[in-house]
């Protein structure tokens, strides 16, 4: 895609609101100059740690000031969109996921690593986890450096599935987390057998059920663009999904995200909830009263020996950056092994924004806080495939989304049908077909672009 006509499309879909990322914080530009950069964030408390330890760390021992713009998510990629797609220079760095990394790249607004990786030895740039180097990648160059990752899988209580005489497979495919969900309904009084997320939004009730239809063998689109979501396959994943969230899943279902189900399994309400990774660190903390009881499953497969997502709050240095030499010495300090020796010291080690480091799975440190969850997590992220999530090749890079400018607009239209689906208001035919002719338009405007 031309990068003015890129520039346009990704002005106005992206917006991602997915698994945990929504947080707090604050801040504001401070103007730049010799030896300062400008970074542009997302609040979540990660990064709201990283500016409370800038100043006292890193300004000190390297000279440079860093002047933070801290902003809420949806708010923060706009700003960035605006930004990069404008190259007005203003900010060297921003935060930016594995979803629109690939996609600046091709559009030119953000600068290769590669020098800075190969030239900077400390960094270790071999350390970070190969899935997050493949989806902050285009063409075999890296282009973003992940601050925290994460991936999917099942989290299950453990007690309740004993007390029924039920064992979780070492492995379970959906099937038997169906069955599962069936004998472990109301187990408690008023515990559902599973929470799944219902809630509209691509990056809400899409994100897991997108890696539901890749291991039944279906895909939003083919390589070369073919829109499949009317498919056997994707009717198939979306028909088992709404079927298993109607018959065994939470009350309010429709409106049931990221955080309700965490709520949900926290308090006894659901037996089981499939989703991201990072929650394990909420089930699992000093004060939570289901610590302890939570056992981890890798995500259900089908059709595919893997099935977890990908997603990875990251670096990038704007193109138009007149200090990307300054701009890479925050980067690799904040997403170093350094660093999170330093939050794990100075704030605890619940707090490092782990997931994206091999060697962070051999801090005796960090498994002795995250050690329920700790090899799950890693293996979850290690056999995720950025690549080739599904049965059949892909038109772009991504696991629970697929890697072009539309897709938050595609995938949003779908989820709210989905959704109603879920509710009962339509049938999941219905919503595939509705999602089909929008695929379809978005196909025609790629064939265009390709004659033209």
């Amino acid at each position: 895609m031309p990068p003015r006509s890129l520039a346009v499309v990704a002005t106005s879909c992206i917006a991602l609101t997915t698994t945990a990322c929504a947080g707090w914080g604050g801040g504001g530009i401070g103007g730049g100059g010799p030896d300062s950069i400008n970074v542009l964030m997302v609040n979540n408390p990660q990064m709201v740690d990283l500016q409370s330890l800038t100043a006292e760390h890193f300004t000190a021992e390297t000279g440079i000031s860093v002047n933070f713009t801290v902003l809420p998510e949806n708010d923060v990629r706009d700003k960035i969109s605006q930004e990069f797609s404008s190259q007005a220079g203003q900010y060297d760095v921003a935060t930016l996921s594995n979803f629109e990394i690939p996609i600046y790249a091709r559009a030119g607004w953000v600068a290769p690593l590669d020098d800075f990786t190969a030239q900077d030895e400390e960094f270790d740039f071999d350390d970070i986890l190969e899935p997050m180097r493949t989806s902050l990648s285009d063409d075999g160059v890296a282009y973003g450096i992940p601050f925290y990752g994460e991936s999917s899988f099942l989290m299950y209580r453990q007690d309740v599935l004993e007390a029924e005489g039920v064992t979780m497979p070492e492995r379970p495919t959906w099937d038997e987390v169906a069955e599962i969900a069936a004998r472990v309904d109301g187990a408690e009084p008023g515990m559902s057998g599973i929470c799944l997320r219902g809630q509209p939004g691509w990056g809400q009730v899409i994100a897991p059920l997108t890696t539901v239809v890749n291991t039944y063998g279906g895909t939003w689109f083919e390589e070369d663009m073919t829109p499949r979501i009317d498919s056997p396959e994707f009717t198939e994943a979306v028909d088992f999904y709404v079927d298993l969230v109607r018959e065994h899943g939470q009350n309010g279902a429709p409106a049931s995200g990221f955080v309700e189900c965490l709520n949900n399994l926290q308090q006894g309400n659901s037996a089981m909830w499939y989703d991201a990774t990072s929650a394990a660190g909420s089930l699992e903390a000093p004060d939570s009263p289901v610590k302890d009881l939570i056992g981890y499953a890798p995500a259900p497969v089908k059709d595919t020996d893997s099935a977890g997502w990908l997603y990875a709050w990251s670096w990038a240095i704007q193109e138009a950056s007149e200090n990307q030499d300054d701009a890479w010495e925050f980067v690799s300090w904040a997403s170093s092994a350094e660093y999170e020796e330093l939050v794990g010291e100075e704030l605890g080690w619940s707090r490092v924004p782990a997931g994206k480091r091999s060697s962070t799975y051999d801090n005796e440190a960090y498994l002795e806080e995250a050690g329920p969850f700790a090899e799950a997590t890693r293996a979850a992220i290690e056999s995720a495939d950025p690549e080739n999530p599904g049965v059949q090749p892909r038109p772009a890079i991504g696991v629970q989304f697929v890697g072009i400018p539309e897709f938050p607009d595609l995938g949003t239209q779908v989820s709210q049908d989905i959704s109603a689906a879920i509710a009962g208001r339509m049938s999941v035919e219905e919503a595939l077909e509705r999602g089909q002719r929008v695929a379809e338009d978005i196909s025609e405007r790629y064939e265009e672009r390709a004659q033209g």
